[in-house]
């Protein structure tokens, strides 16, 4: 499918080509305004909506935070909005992108669409926004948002050589548990702790992390494993071949799609044939070594945080379990509040770590001369309310 956005200008293209296939980011010059444009959307909702708007919404709570809480509660607005945009945009393309459902196990991996091209580009201004955000407040996050921030900005960047832009859809869908993580931190600060809307929330977050992250990412990271082996296979085969010399690498990879010989416009035509688009820069060159390398290994490590954060929300849950109730008389209704409370609220801490940087709201630095008043509180509000 074509990208439904209108093109870049032609001096912003003509201006970013040369860095690009510098850099081997060969379709990046075809995004770089949605790239530009989505930093830009991200920065204008932090720096000024979310102010503007929390203020009005909540104006018993948002003007009385501290000043590193604000500042955490825009950072957690911009990725609720980052959220829920790029998973709705990313399902779109999934269930009506033609080519890309008929892309072969070799497309897969070097070819390209449109469609999937945009949703790397938001991706990936959102992630060059995260960067910032995290480097100019490394005092006040941590290094486990900066380093957050550019593993992933790294991976959808390469993305753009193409490099499996059939999968960015598929593994931005990670984000569909970051709205109700945020909801989750939203909820701890206007007060409503323990509340039975944090509780169905909460109920959500467990449910949808398990589902996306766990089964559907590993199932994905399996799949993209075999096609990234396949084509490092096919392309050292084809290029260290003495009968082979001269003959693209790409020769029997791309073709037209299954449904082109059936297009009636031209914009089909196009949507199919964009597939190969890039295949020219793959002429008998094998597939570098560290390019599948590099992806295996950053999602081994994210898939592995997935795991270890799963497996402490449920350590939360079993030493719920094992704590002896204070008062007989309290009700299984809200025990079983507990329960998926703390498991919400230790997911909540452990993936905002990386992610939003919500360690801050645990510690920071005298030496940032930021407000430390809020500390614990949420979690100490929790308690009370449950018990």
């Amino acid at each position: 499918m074509l990208d439904p956005l209108p093109p870049p200008p032609a001096w912003l293209q003509d201006l970013v080509t040369p860095y690009a296939e510098y850099l081997r980011l060969y379709s990046l010059p075809y995004h770089i305004h949605e790239v530009i444009f989505a930093f830009a959307f991200y920065q204008l909702i932090h720096s000024y909506i979310s102010p503007w708007l929390s203020t009005v919404l909540f104006p018993r709570y948002y003007p009385q935070l501290p000043k590193r809480t604000r500042l955490n509660w825009d950072i957690h607005v911009v990725s609720f909005v980052q959220s829920v945009l790029i998973n709705v945009i990313a399902l779109w393309v999934m269930f009506t992108d033609e080519e890309r459902k008929r892309m072969n196990i070799d497309e897969r991996v070097h070819g390209y669409t449109g469609a999937n091209g945009l949703v790397q580009a938001l991706a990936t201004g959102y992630f060059i926004y995260d960067l910032i955000v995290s480097t100019l407040h490394i005092n006040l996050f941590g290094v486990g948002m900066l380093f957050h921030a550019i593993s992933a900005l790294c991976v959808f960047s390469l993305g753009f050589r193409p490099f499996v832009n059939y999968y960015a859809p598929t593994f931005i869908l990670y984000e569909l548990s970051s709205p109700f993580l945020n909801i989750h931190w939203f909820l701890d600060k206007v007060n409503m702790t323990g509340s039975t809307l944090q509780w169905y929330n909460g109920m959500m977050l467990l449910v949808v992390f398990f589902s996306c992250r766990l089964v559907w990412g590993t199932w994905q990271s399996v799949i993209v494993y075999g096609d990234m082996w396949h084509a490092w296979k096919q392309s050292r085969s084809m290029t260290h071949s003495p009968f082979l010399d001269g003959v693209s690498t790409n020769a029997p990879i791309f073709k037209l799609g299954e449904g082109g010989a059936l297009c009636a416009d031209d914009s089909c035509l196009r949507a199919n044939a964009e597939i190969s688009q890039f295949a020219h820069y793959f002429t008998d060159v094998s597939l570098p070594q560290w390019l599948p390398i590099a992806y295996v290994v950053s999602n081994l490590i994210l898939n592995s945080l997935n795991f270890y954060w799963f497996s402490q929300m449920i350590d939360a849950v079993l030493k719920r379990f094992r704590q002896q109730p204070a008062e007989k008389k309290e009700t299984g209704l809200v025990k079983e509040h507990a329960y998926v409370l703390d498991a919400a609220e230790k997911l909540e801490k452990e993936l905002g770590y990386f992610e939003t940087g919500d360690g801050a709201e645990l510690a920071i630095p005298a030496a940032t001369g930021v407000e430390t008043t809020e500390g614990g509180e949420a979690l100490k509000q929790r308690k009370v309310a449950v018990a």
